[in-house]
């Protein structure tokens, strides 16, 4: 083919053909494989026999040490070992199965369960006679008791009430609020009482869920002279006259502080 080999030279060509040359002769022989395993891969890209390092079974590739069930195997276990497969039945027992995990894989059926004088059928669930918080199931011929599970609550421990009967405490619904209670000094206020918290312009309510409700009041009426009354929010423009730190009433007289001579009047415009 036009390239010059050595004398006992030795090359593979395509089709797996094993060539030597040999006195100025090119001899061509089919290269035999020897297979040591049951179930071998085929040859990898380039070469040319089967290789035992996994195992080729029904058309799948496994791994060295895979562990495999077949596809109709009945809980049959097969594992690769160094291109064999080697599978595993289960062992069923005669007549009843000593575990329910083996009721899928063999023919026999799971053993009834006796208890407290009843019978029980296998994977049956009942509960105890006058104690329905206690659940039992029926597993191959052993009774399995185990406490109704009771799901969580999201009240405080005072609010969490057991009926007679019941199995789970249940949430009780807080009592109604009998007035408002404040934190800070410590009175409680009646639902509907009205009150001042210390400035006269806002003024607060106790709602009927136990809430404080408060309002300012904002006052409209203007005067030149207003008069502030200890106590009351808005300035009185009815009541008289400021007049050196003292209050007079509408048309009353009084000396002025300036001049013992002048007498001066309030009058309300």
């Amino acid at each position: 083919r036009g390239i010059p080999r050595e004398p006992g030279a030795r090359w593979m060509e395509p089709g797996c053909q094993s060539c030597t040359c040999q006195g100025g002769r090119v001899l061509c022989d089919t290269v035999s494989c020897s297979v040591p395993c049951s179930h071998p891969l085929p040859a990898p890209a380039g070469g040319c026999c089967p290789t035992c390092t996994g195992c080729l079974h029904e058309g799948v590739a496994r791994a060295e040490g895979d562990i495999f069930s077949p596809s109709d195997g009945n809980c049959t276990i097969c594992v690769c070992l160094a291109g064999n497969v080697s599978c595993l039945s289960p062992e069923c027992p005669p007549g009843s199965c000593p575990s329910p995990s083996l009721a899928d894989c063999c023919s026999c059926a799971p053993e009834k369960c006796h208890f407290r004088g009843r019978t029980y059928a296998h994977g049956a669930r009942f509960s105890l006679d006058g104690d329905d918080c206690t659940t039992c199931v029926c597993q191959g011929g052993e009774v399995e008791c185990s406490f109704t599970p009771c799901p969580m609550l999201d009240c405080p421990q005072h609010q969490r009430h057991l009926g007679p009967g019941q199995c789970c405490s249940t949430c009780r619904d807080p009592p109604a609020p009998a007035g408002c209670f404040l934190d800070d000094n410590g009175v409680e206020f009646p639902v509907g009482q009205i009150w001042s918290p210390g400035d006269p312009c806002e003024l607060c309510i106790c709602q009927a869920d136990g809430s404080v409700s408060c309002q300012r009041t904002d006052c409209v009426e203007t005067c030149p002279y207003p008069i502030r009354i200890p106590g009351q929010c808005c300035p009185d423009c009815s009541a008289g006259c400021t007049y050196m730190g003292r209050i007079f009433s509408n048309n009353e007289t009084f000396p002025s502080a300036l001049d013992p001579c002048l007498s001066c009047i309030c009058l309300v415009r």
